[in-house]
């Protein structure tokens, strides 16, 4: 017989947390650049997607999730695309090398 204990938990425990989103209710262009935009369009885009993030109640699980899975795009949990590449190379390598299995 399995060993129950061993299984992981429902996978909606793990990302519940999503429908608590202040993004939930927003255009998600809001938070994803479209091709070839740069300069301040770009910025002005992100900072209104991370003011939506700021007062989210759900940015830190958001954050965590992002770094955990190296999200390549957009903003999450109020870090920009760079903003994620900057903490993840200033975390110590233990922290941000994903177990397989």
């Amino acid at each position: 017989m399995t060993e129950l204990s061993r299984l992981p938990g429902p996978v909606m425990d793990l990302w519940e947390w999503q429908y608590q989103g202040s993004c939930r209710d927003v255009d998600d262009t809001l938070f994803f650049h479209p091709e070839g935009e740069r300069g301040a369009a770009r910025r002005r885009r992100a900072e209104a997607a991370k003011a939506i993030c700021h007062g989210c109640p759900v940015m830190m699980e958001c954050r965590e999730a992002s770094l955990r899975v190296r999200e390549p795009y957009g903003v999450w949990g109020g870090l920009s695309e760079d903003e994620r590449t900057a903490a993840l190379a200033a975390m110590p390598a233990s922290t941000t090398t994903r177990r397989v299995g």
